[in-house]
């Protein structure tokens, strides 16, 4: 069972809470650190996180305005420079030595100075980790990237924005239900057991009744103008997020899980990030769009294969 906690992070304008879950020994050196993508929450990574728990400590957090985590009162907040603050925080709190007598165990046997962090990230999350991992310095000693690469086309950004700037409310969790099949459908095929764990953990009570979904509708506040973006952008404005230059700064080995029908992660895209950078492996998914959904064996497979690599 996954052990539940918050983290105080740091804003422009105050402090908020970051909620975030743990699986696996906490003694663990081995940390696995798992980033959602925009408008989702940590508990998409659940099936992935008991797949690796026997091997990792993994760790998967709420972003700011999403699932547990608290809402910013000033929603252009909402911008990757908060983004990036968190994760670095959440990556120092995951691989600090434990406390009391895990402590004194950790000291005894060495676990706490040879802490190793790899990243998963689905979309936003794996920006984030490309972000995180281009920096000099980083922990990050391997990064997974789900269905996100350093070029993301214009047309997919206002598609996904669109998306979630929509106010949706359910009456029912049938109704919830019946939306994650449609609306997840790209991910690839969902077992019943899967549309029922998407479904309980992506809404939350309506105080005036029903469920909404569980998060800041605001959240696209921070990406809504040109100059509220802090992400390198095309010379022309329809081309999209342009991250080349940092995708050539990674040397942190990377794995990229391409959906085979995505508008997000381009299949040119794809195969210049294999030349570029870190030169990415990169693992083709026939049949499924944006973004794959982490909880078929053969993807938790290849992430664990992946990170196990000496």
């Amino acid at each position: 069972m996954p052990r539940h906690a918050t983290l105080r992070c740091l804003d422009p304008n105050g402090f908020h809470r970051i909620a975030y879950s743990e699986w696996g020994d906490p003694a663990n050196p081995r940390v696995v650190i798992c980033a959602h993508g925009l408008a989702r929450n940590r508990r998409d990574f659940d099936f992935l996180a008991r797949h690796l728990a026997d091997a990792f400590r993994v760790v998967a957090f709420d972003a700011a305005g999403r699932g547990e985590s608290d809402w910013l009162p000033v929603k252009e907040d909402y911008r990757f420079g908060q983004y990036l603050a968190d994760g670095a925080a959440l990556m120092a709190r995951a691989t600090a030595p434990a406390s009391g007598v895990l402590a004194r165990l950790a000291r005894l046997f060495g676990i706490g100075r040879g802490a190793s962090l790899d990243w998963v990230g689905t979309s936003m999350g794996g920006l984030v980790g490309m972000m995180l991992a281009a920096r000099a310095g980083t922990p990050i000693r391997r990064l997974v990237l789900n269905d996100i690469g350093p070029l993301v086309p214009w047309s997919s950004l206002v598609r996904l924005k669109g998306y979630v700037g929509r106010a949706t409310r359910f009456e029912t969790m049938c109704e919830v239900e019946q939306w994650v099949r449609e609306v997840c459908a790209p991910w690839g095929p969902l077992a019943d057991a899967h549309v029922a764990h998407l479904a309980r953990h992506g809404v939350r009570p309506d105080p005036a009744g029903g469920y909404v979904l569980h998060y800041d509708p605001d959240i696209v506040s921070g990406l809504r103008r040109r100059a509220d973006v802090d992400l390198p952008i095309g010379d022309r404005y329809f081309e999209g997020v342009d991250l080349w230059p940092l995708w050539d700064a990674i040397r942190t080995p990377t794995l990229a899980l391409r959906g085979g029908e995505s508008d997000v992660l381009l299949a040119a895209t794809a195969e210049e990030m294999k030349r570029r950078g870190p030169r990415a492996e990169v693992l083709e998914l026939p049949g499924i769009g944006h973004a794959p959904a982490l909880m078929a064996p053969e993807q938790m497979d290849a992430i664990r294969g992946f990170l196990l690599r000496a």
